[in-house]
């Protein structure tokens, strides 16, 4: 059965080294990253769904996460774009993205999934997206991004919540105070999570 994959806030504020929240080593992703959307495969990938965090000047000051981190992905901006080129995923695969105010892309009610590739295609509710993806039969997904031990964190816990098997190659993924390896066996012991090598 065809896998997921989720691909989480591969964006120029968190992924270049210049970026307004910069995750170190982040940068040096971007290129295995890229190489390896492009070798997925159509028949053994359901879809791709880019997470986008995104924010506003007007609101960030009264939002939870300005009491952690500085503004950052302010919708857009040059931090706020995505590093990674949807272009050069096969485009038999179905790629779509998700805007999100917070660090779980679960959290806030009514958010919608639309397509990553052509501006107007209809969109669905997140929760009526991956509904779907089990009724299809997709029990698997993996997951790749930033940062390891907040938004990719909070991902897994939603999709494993939701009854999906979990991978994450440790190779293309960085943690802020914590890596993936850690937050495994700390967040997620005896969970269905596999750190893969790639």
């Amino acid at each position: 059965m065809a896998r997921f994959v989720v691909v989480v806030d591969t964006q120029w504020d968190f992924m270049a080294e210049q970026g307004a929240l910069s995750v170190a080593g982040a940068a040096a992703l971007v290129a295995p990253m890229q190489a390896w959307l492009a070798a997925l495969k159509p028949g053994e990938t359901a879809g791709v769904l880019f997470t986008f965090d995104t924010h506003f000047v007007e609101t960030y000051p009264t939002s939870p996460e300005a009491k952690m981190f500085p503004i950052h992905c302010v919708k857009g901006t040059q931090g706020w774009r995505n590093m990674l080129d949807v272009a050069l995923i096969e485009p038999a695969i179905p790629a779509w993205r998700i805007e999100k105010g917070v660090f779980d892309m679960w959290a806030e009610p009514a958010l919608a999934i639309e397509g990553a590739r052509e501006a107007g295609q209809p969109s669905i509710l997140r929760d009526e997206f991956f509904a779907g993806l089990t009724a299809k039969g997709v029990s698997e997904v993996t997951v790749i991004g930033v940062a390891a031990d907040y938004c990719v964190r909070w991902a897994v816990e939603g999709l494993i919540a939701r009854g999906f098997a979990v991978t994450i190659p440790r190779d293309l993924t960085r943690g802020i105070e914590r890596q993936i390896d850690r937050v495994a066996a700390e967040d997620f012991a005896g969970q269905r999570l596999d750190i893969s090598g790639r």
